[in-house]
Order: structure tokens, then C-alpha cells, then sequence
């Protein structure tokens, strides 16, 4: 190695050590993740709830389950109100029909999450959509004891309500809507009710960054927090669900545990740097003649017919229809140049006049996708009817009607 060599070598490992001094001193971003894990600390975890519900709760007993409700109900004498809030929850019919024979007994189940349509109890649930950037969201609980106060959320979240409910058996215990700049509302929906069932009783609530750190430490929504916590009894155990989370609570590899530590992180990628630099100057003077290694066949499209039979052998028609369902908001972004980040009457008409499709055409299509993600299962003639609809989208882009 030459002088002139060396000192771009010099330089060069100098420019990788600067990069990594600075990348390691700068302010870390906000994790904003939805994660609704009771561990973590980000805005969108619940460490804080999970560390007040002692002082909420001084008499009860909060029980941790990490176990599907079907597995952790099959032994009947569980008792308490089991606690579920994230993102969102996908029960099967088997493991709901464990939660109403729980609640049956005289138990309580709490759910909170964006979006539920239960067809035993009779509940169905859509977005409430603003009208009006300047208009800000609301949330009030009916119960006189409150005053009548309402509370309002600054951070992007989907607004669910409820559109169908057993208005016999349901009471309803708080609103949510949008309020424009001359304190006016303009739309207005049920977001938490409670439905007596056998001996006991399920709260369904649509609102579940409520219970985040973000909200319970901004300003007095912890109150808000607080009065529909007031519901839960206290004369039984609450069961904090940590099954049905988005965000992964416990590690789960040797490289998540390496890159969750800021030091141990930068001590791997310095590792890695001189592995590289090792096999670009050690490797150079030792490296031998590389025999000639034909190329592998491309077997993407078997693998591809492999795939598909395997999800259509097995009936997982929702898993199929959903893959359908990213790959067209993919489309829209790329071949349209269209955000899909919201969901509303002006993407249905910036979609029917870039793609040349009727706008009624347009909005059967994507509120069919709504409507197949908030669904458990669908049937063969669904994912046939969303494909159909799909190709005739795409077709009308490509060749026109």
C-alpha cells in the first residue's frame, strides 16, 4: 500500500467515525408507534395507566394475562373485569362466545379499540369524518356526575362511532364529534356504551388512545381517563390483557435486544465496519479465483402459485383479500401519485378524476375495503366480488372504459 493509499484510508476511516459520533449524540425522534404496550414509555405505549391503577384502584387486584382470552377462560372460576385496549382486536367466534359465557357468570368485559362490528350483540361501528381542517374533535361523558365537561385529543387518530346498537338493552355513556371555529358541532356520534349481558356487563369503547401516555399526561385528559376507568367495579380483579397488543412487549431475538440499546447498537455497526474494512484490505491479497456459479432459475412465479394455493387450500380468504387490498393502495400512491394516508370524499373524487372511474364506482370499491378490514372472515363470493372490483379498477387506468 502506497503513501498516497494510505491516507485515504486514514481519511476515509476518519469520515465513518465523525458520521458516528454525530449520529449517536442527536436527538433521537418521537416514536410515535401505537403500540399500547403497559412497558413502554413512547407516547402511544400505556406504561403510566399501568402504573395508576393502584392509586385508581387502591382494593383491586390487577392481574397481567399474556395468553389468548380462550385459553385463559377455559377454567370457569376466573373471575374480574378483563381489560383490552389497542389498536385493533380481531376475536374469533369461538374465543367471543368464551367472553360472553365470562361476562355471563356475572364477570365484566371492557373493550377499547378503533372500530368493532359484533354481530351478536348487535353493535356496528364507522369513521366519523371531519368536514373542515379547523374543526377539532371532542369527547363527553353523559353521566351527570361529570358536569357535562368535555375533552379534546390534538393527534391524528381514525374518530370511530357507533351506527348500529340494541337501543333496548345499550346505555349509552359518551359522544365524541367536531366542533368548527364558531364552537358549532358539526358531526356527532356515540363512542362508548355499556351492554348488559347474563349477570354481567361489556363496556365497548371506541377511543383507545385515551388511556396512552401522550393523552393522560396532556393538559387534564386524565380525567377524562379517570371517569370512564370510574365504570370498571372495584369488588373484582381487572385482567390486563398484554396478548392482544400491537406493539411487541417483550424481546424477542438477540438482535432486538442489541439494537434496543443505544451503546450496544453502535458497538454492533462498529463491528460490522471492521468486518468490512478486514475484507476489503485482508481479503484483496488472499482472495482466490472465483469459480464461475451459474445463476439460480428465477422460480418467483412457482413460488408465487405456491403461495396462493396454500392461502386458498386453507380458506384464508381474509388474509388473501387484505394482501389485494395494500397492493391497490399501492397502486393508487405509485401509478396515481395519490396519498392513501386518509380516506375521505375528497381522495374518492381525486381517485374518480386521475383514474378515469365513476366516482360512485370509486367509493363501492374502497368502502368495501373498510368494511373487509373490519371483519374477522369473508367468504369466497367477498374476495371474488373485491377482486372483480379491483381488476376493473385497474383495467379503466390502463385501457380506459
Amino acid at each position: 500500500m502506497d503513501r498516497k493509499t494510505k491516507i485515504y484510508a486514514v481519511l476515509f476511516v476518519l469520515l465513518i467515525f465523525g458520521y458516528i459520533y454525530l449520529e449517536s449524540t442527536k436527538k433521537q425522534p418521537i416514536n410515535w408507534f401505537p403500540s399500547y404496550v403497559a412497558k413502554h414509555k413512547i407516547p402511544f405505549g400505556t406504561y403510566v395507566l399501568n402504573k395508576e391503577l393502584s392509586s385508581l384502584f387502591p382494593s383491586t387486584k390487577v392481574e397481567t394475562v399474556d395468553i389468548p382470552p380462550y385459553i385463559y377462560l377455559q377454567d370457569s372460576t376466573r373471575t374480574g373485569t378483563y381489560f383490552f385496549v389497542d389498536e385493533a382486536l380481531n376475536f374469533g367466534d369461538t374465543e367471543f362466545l368464551s367472553l360472553m359465557e365470562f361476562v355471563a357468570r356475572g364477570n365484566d368485559v371492557f373493550i377499547s379499540t378503533h372500530g368493532m362490528n359484533i354481530d351478536t350483540l348487535n353493535f356496528e361501528t364507522e369513521r366519523l369524518v371531519s368536514k373542515n381542517l379547523d374543526e377539532k374533535v371532542f369527547f363527553k361523558q353523559l353521566n351527570k356526575s361529570f358536569k357535562g365537561k368535555e375533552y379534546t385529543f390534538d393527534r391524528p387518530f381514525i374518530n370511530q362511532v357507533f351506527t348500529k346498537i340494541d337501543t333496548i338493552n345499550t346505555t349509552v355513556l359518551g359522544i365524541t364529534g367536531y366542533v368548527n371555529s364558531e364552537e358549532e358541532r358539526t358531526e356527532e356520534g356515540i363512542n362508548f356504551v355499556k351492554r348488559p349481558y347474563g349477570k354481567g356487563n361489556f363496556y365497548l369503547h371506541t377511543f383507545p388512545e385515551v388511556f396512552t401516555n401522550y393523552n393522560m399526561l396532556h393538559e387534564t385528559n386524565y380525567q377524562h381517563t379517570a371517569n370512564i376507568l370510574s365504570y370498571l367495579r372495584d369488588d373484582i380483579p381487572i385482567l390486563w390483557d398484554t396478548y392482544y397488543k400491537t406493539g411487541k412487549s417483550r424481546i424477542t431475538s438477540p438482535l432486538q435486544y442489541l439494537l434496543g440499546s443505544k451503546h450496544l447498537k453502535w458497538a454492533y455497526y462498529m463491528a460490522l465496519i471492521g468486518v468490512l474494512f478486514f475484507i476489503v484490505f485482508e481479503g484483496k491479497r488472499k482472495q482466490r479465483s472465483i469459480p464461475i456459479i451459474k445463476p439460480l432459475k428465477n422460480q418467483t412465479i412457482a413460488f408465487t402459485q405456491t403461495i396462493s394455493n396454500m392461502y386458498f387450500e386453507k380458506q384464508e380468504h381474509k388474509n388473501i383479500a387484505e394482501h389485494k387490498i395494500s397492493y391497490l393502495l399501492e397502486f393508487v400512491r405509485v401509478k396515481l401519485n395519490i396519498s392513501t394516508t386518509k380516506i375521505d370524499a375528497e381522495f374518492y373524487n381525486n381517485i374518480a378524476m386521475r383514474s378515469g372511474n365513476s366516482l360512485e364506482d370509486v367509493e363501492i370499491l374502497f368502502k368495501l375495503c373498510d368494511t373487509i378490514h373490519l371483519k374477522n372472515q369473508i367468504t369466497n363470493e367477498e374476495l371474488i366480488h373485491l377482486n372483480t372490483l379491483i381488476e376493473k379498477f385497474k383495467k379503466t387506468i390502463q385501457y380506459g372504459k
